[in-house]
């Protein structure tokens, strides 16, 4: 199980760095990205405490932790330097927030995350058939959430994804223990949204490779 999409209390989350760390690890997680909401007000307090804190994780421990962040309701015109920007700071894995149906996200957001090079295109919501061909040209994963209401439009992302042969991820999207999953439950979300068993496990084994990439720094 790899846990690709995390909140720390340093942005909306209820545990500290460390802690949700250790308890994705009891979960059964061998990874874990951090990637706590960012923004211009917010992206060089939060980017680097989350460096630290899976610098630390390296020093003691097994589990492979890496720094990243989400950037999170910028304004499309701004989202790409927000990524650069964390990248800058020491992110390795980028999220960006996507045009979920739970908020208001602002139009334009799914295509300018694309545009940036974003890792991840997060809870992509009524993600258009063009973005998610871009997606796949430009090999930003999207991502099925086991969030409550970011997972409304999971079934639509899967059916757009796989028409336009772009790669799916898996997100818990996690903000308190009680969001982690095991890799027993995240097949169970997977398959909800309507992937086939083998899809389900492409999934994840792509959300491992990602990650695994960007612990070893590529």
């Amino acid at each position: 199980m790899i846990e690709l999409h995390t909140h720390t209390f340093l942005s909306d989350g209820d545990l500290g760095p460390a802690e949700l760390l250790r308890r994705a690890e009891a979960t059964g997680a061998r990874g874990v990205a951090l990637t706590d909401h960012a923004d211009f007000a917010s992206v060089d307090r939060v980017v680097p405490g989350l460096v630290a804190a899976c610098e630390s994780e390296s020093r003691g421990g097994t589990l492979l932790a890496v720094p990243g962040a989400e950037v999170t309701h910028v304004r499309p015109g701004e989202i790409a330097a927000c990524v650069a920007r964390a990248r800058e700071l020491g992110a390795r894995l980028v999220l960006v927030h996507g045009e979920t149906l739970s908020e208001p996200v602002e139009v334009g957001t799914n295509r300018a995350g694309i545009e940036a090079g974003a890792d991840v295109l997060a809870h992509p919501g009524l993600l258009s058939p063009e973005d998610a061909r871009l997606a796949a040209e430009r090999g930003v994963r999207l991502e099925i959430s086991s969030r409550k209401g970011h997972c409304l439009a999971n079934g639509h992302v899967a059916q757009v994804a796989r028409a336009a042969g772009a790669k799916l991820v898996f997100g818990s999207d996690a903000h308190a223990p009680g969001d982690l999953n095991t890799r027993e439950s995240a097949l169970r979300v997977l398959r909800g949204a309507g992937l086939d068993e083998a899809e389900a496990a492409e999934a994840l084994a792509e959300s491992a490779h990602l990650l695994e990439a960007k612990h070893g720094g590529t």
